[in-house]
């Protein structure tokens, strides 16, 4: 038996790609950037007027001036126009090119307008602080050839607009994992059947496939009873169809939990069996050379936290993401786990009026209780070293859900 330590060093050094896609703008949100994407021109491409109101020289303004005769309207969307002279100014509407020879813009209602015959006029009532004030000066955000979005980021709407920006009509982006999910055992029945007394409906298959399903990654599901040859025909099939495979049950250490023993007799690598945690203490993980294998127990609490804690983030890692650190929530109550086991301890997630993160422990009843997590916002991870955790500490919390 490995620790959690051990577990993920295992996961991280045995993680795989599954190639490349290029996909259109509309289709890659969600998707990790398999390219940096970098500037076309400078950020802004030009001197940029960021209020409307008047363009001016800087200098005719440290000179003294606080009149000045309006000689042209420069609105967004036009070529650039020139300051005649230092002496005038340039009406000017926001996101419009600032003129050439102005150095700052004087806010519209910071000027009183004055009209004489055909001819305008601006007097100023703020004289403003500095050089460049209400402009937004070309290549400020980036410069061209520089990387504004790196490869391995999640792509939210605010990348899709750099892309854009850049022109770029597809993206090159990670490619999802063929995903197979196997629920095991004779005592599991579709969900649409009635369960006679001895049996339960397939719920975990079903709860992994939505976690996948939430993240935009599709799976299909699988079912094989405990019998050895139903067992090995279903996984011989799938080590050969899918990138990776995720099963629930037989991997504990009952009589009928052969899993194992079957993977490793279609030649499945075992890189681990038994991780020294609670829940989920009999996650197993193996590869061929084309498939990967998560083997979660039966119990849907300990598959929950074995596929947030381990699978999922291997699953990121493998399509390029960039790593992200667990959220810190403090304990609201104390707690007390004598086995010197890594404890993952459901809680229910608050915030309180110091902005801190709080996890109050949910009881519950065991790793069978699923209905508890319908309670629950994640799992708390209690380290092996300690058995008795005080109120206010600290420690990583695993999401369960999308939490804010």
């Amino acid at each position: 038996m490995i620790t959690v330590a051990e577990a993920d060093a295992i996961l991280q050094a045995r993680c795989r790609a599954f190639g490349i896609a290029e996909l259109t703008l509309a289709e890659a949100v969600g998707r990790v950037l398999a390219e940096p994407l970098i500037a076309d021109r400078d950020f802004p491409p030009f001197h940029r007027v960021a209020m409307d109101g008047f363009a001016l020289d800087w200098a005719a303004v440290q000179a003294g001036q606080r009149r000045f005769e309006v000689v042209h309207t420069q609105r967004a969307g036009m070529p650039a126009v020139a300051l005649p002279k230092s002496g005038v100014a340039v009406e000017v509407m926001t996101g419009a090119v600032l003129p050439v020879g102005a150095t700052v813009v004087v806010r519209v209602e910071d000027v009183e307008l004055e009209q004489q015959g055909e001819r305008r006029f601006i007097a100023l009532k703020s004289i403003p602080e500095k050089i460049w004030q209400n402009v937004h000066q070309q290549g400020i955000d980036r410069r061209q050839g520089e990387t504004i979005v790196p490869q391995g980021r999640m792509l939210s709407p605010a990348e899709i607009a750099v892309a854009a920006a850049i022109g770029k009509v597809t993206v090159h982006v990670y490619a999802h994992p063929r995903i197979a999910i196997v629920s095991t055992g004779d005592e599991l029945v579709e969900i649409s059947e009635t369960p006679l007394p001895h049996q339960i409906r397939r719920s975990n298959a079903a709860m992994l496939q939505a976690f996948l399903r939430a993240r935009g990654l599709e799976c299909k599901l699988f079912h094989t009873g405990d019998a050895s040859e139903a067992m090995h025909q279903c996984f011989a099939d799938l080590l050969q169809d899918y990138d990776v495979i995720i099963s629930t049950g037989s991997v504990s250490a009952g009589e009928v939990d052969i899993l194992p023993s079957v993977l490793q007799e279609l030649g499945v690598e075992v890189h681990f069996h038994k991780v020294a945690q609670r829940p989920g203490k009999p996650m197993l993980f193996g590869q061929t050379q084309t498939c990967t294998v998560f083997a979660l127990p039966g119990n849907p609490v300990s598959a929950v936290l074995c596929f947030l804690r381990y699978v999922w983030r291997w699953i990121c890692a493998a399509q390029g993401q960039e790593k992200s650190k667990p959220l810190f929530a403090q304990l609201t109550e104390p707690v007390v786990f004598k086995p010197k086991l890594t404890y993952f301890l459901p809680v229910r997630l608050a915030v309180s009026s110091e902005a801190t993160l709080l996890a109050e422990p949910l009881a519950g009843h065991g790793s069978g209780d699923f209905a508890n997590l319908v309670d629950c916002d994640g799992f708390l991870e209690l380290p092996a070293e300690k058995s008795e955790f005080v109120k206010g500490e600290a420690h990583p919390v695993w999401l369960y859900r999308d939490w804010c």
